[in-house]
């Protein structure tokens, strides 16, 4: 179930858009296979410079005032990246001489 309000982007939401930099025919000769194979992408985020759906093409202005083009993914984007699982072994690192 998607939230409508979710989808629409008014100016000046902060959004995240996607990208093709380039398609496998750009590609540089010579990578691996799978990766040729595999368009070259950029997700971005931004303010929006008019209202969009998601789906939908909208321009952004970065933090740093450039502006790009893409497809609109999500509005108000949060962070999701972790340093990945807890390693047991990297815990006690440093207090093996701790009393």
């Amino acid at each position: 179930m998607t939230n409508p309000e979710h989808d629409l982007a008014a100016e000046g939401d902060w959004v995240e858009i996607e990208q093709t930099v380039l398609t496998p025919p750009e590609r540089a000769h010579g990578i691996p296979a799978d990766t040729a194979a595999t368009p070259l992408m950029l997700w971005l985020n931004g303010f929006a410079t008019h209202p969009a759906r998601v789906g939908e093409q909208v321009t952004v202005r970065s933090l740093i005032g450039r502006t790009h083009t893409g497809t609109l993914r999500t509005v108000n984007p949060g962070y999701t990246h972790s340093f990945g699982d807890t390693v047991a072994e990297l815990l006690t690192i440093g207090t093996e001489y701790e009393s």
